[in-house]
């Protein structure tokens, strides 16, 4: 619609008024009044300016996604804002080696997250161990062992145009969804695919070292040894009688 009027003066000159404060007349054509759309395209595109990322740093890729952030390149001016609970969060972003000991809490946020979610691996340490994936007897090889990645984040580490480059691509991949198929596409990701064969273990460190009654109460070799030693190197002073003090 035009937001100008045209108003005839008695000279028969025409002015225009830009803006007018009177409503604007609603033009006949029928194709400038009615948007056709469906339900995937509207939720997702009301999706696609708020997609708030759950940040999960371990190690210096996390850098580069602070520098995402701060003024120079303000990635939140598109409605990326970072938010620090999972409940409310769209988008993981596992930036840094994940290691055996931080699994069971990223999978824990992971889940606490509602649906739809989507995971960003951001750094080789994150999608192949990186440096750490031949000698590391703690690190993952792999994210996408402990949670269904979509978009894979190469580079140690990437700058942070790259990761301008990798939230374009999971947007135009949520404008491409439908909600009827999301159960059907996930079952086909490489995470479901494979077979891993991780599983959880009881923790090393439980404390039962600490409580137990060797620890508390040495044996009884080990105590007559400590004692012979301690008379050894501090010999008893002879007792003097009553008499002589």
């Amino acid at each position: 619609m035009n937001p100008t009027a045209t108003i005839l003066e008695p000279n028969e000159q025409k002015t225009q008024i830009i803006n007018p404060i009177e409503r604007p007349q609603i033009t006949q054509e029928l194709s400038e009044n009615i948007i056709l759309t469906t339900v995937d395209d509207l939720y997702n595109w009301a999706r696609l300016s708020s997609l708030w990322p759950l940040m999960f740093g371990t190690a210096c890729c996390f850098i580069e996604m602070a520098a995402f952030f701060a003024a120079r390149f303000d990635f939140e001016r598109f409605g990326f804002k970072p938010w620090p609970s999972p409940r409310h969060a769209d988008v993981i972003i596992t930036a840094g080696t994940i290691t055996m000991k931080m699994a069971p809490a990223l999978v824990r946020l992971y889940e606490q997250m509602p649906e739809p979610k989507y995971v960003i691996a951001m750094g080789a340490c994150t999608i192949t161990g990186g440096m750490f994936s031949s000698d590391s007897p703690t690190a993952v090889r792999g994210v996408d062992k402990l949670i269904p990645v979509d978009v894979y984040l190469p580079g140690c580490p990437p700058r942070p145009e790259a990761i301008i480059d990798a939230i374009i691509k999971l947007r135009k991949k949520v404008a491409q969804e439908s909600i009827q198929e999301q159960g059907a596409f996930s079952q086909s990701h490489r995470y479901y695919s494979i077979t891993h064969k991780m599983k959880p273990a009881p923790p090393l460190y439980s404390g039962e070292y600490l409580e137990s009654s060797s620890r508390n109460n040495p044996p009884e070799e080990l105590a007559k040894m400590i004692k012979e030693a301690s008379s050894v190197m501090f010999p008893s002073l002879p007792e003097k009688n009553q008499s002589q003090i």
